[in-house]
């Protein structure tokens, strides 16, 4: 009996490394109040391959003058292969000289990671990369 419970939970956390297509696009819609994302502005730099999904160096930047009337107020990140494609969201002041953040994320396996940037005009913009991850990080 408990060697079928290990079983079944293998089978369910191996079904949960890829959500059905599209899912990142709901995330976004809940993220943003259902606005649509235009292609531009901002930039993602992510490795083209990935030795280890456990911890790869991600750095998002905004093309935003950062001023009162004119700033990027937030950042999501999103990575459409994960079993939970919401990866991160920042929101950022106007005292904020530039808009980029830098970290290190866990990735499933090769994939999108899409950042969306939030501008104080209520526009919503994007960029993306795509790269191959050789070991997985997210249980997989």
């Amino acid at each position: 009996m408990a060697l079928f419970a290990v079983a079944l939970t293998l089978s369910r956390a191996r079904a949960q490394v890829a959500p059905p297509p599209g899912t990142h696009m709901q995330v976004l819609a809940k993220l943003v109040g259902g606005r649509t994302a235009k292609p531009g502005r901002v930039r993602v730099l992510l490795a083209d391959v990935v030795d280890n999904g456990n911890s790869a160096p991600l750095t998002i930047s905004v093309d935003s003058p950062m001023t009162e009337k004119d700033r990027c107020t937030a950042i999501h990140v999103v990575a459409d292969g994960n079993p939970n494609p919401e990866v991160f969201s920042v929101r950022l002041g106007p005292a904020l000289g530039k808009a980029e953040v830098q970290t290190r994320i866990r990735l499933a396996r090769s994939q999108n990671v899409i950042a969306y940037a939030e501008m104080s005009d209520g526009s919503v913009w994007s960029g993306r990369a795509q790269t191959v991850v050789t070991i997985g990080g997210c249980g997989s």
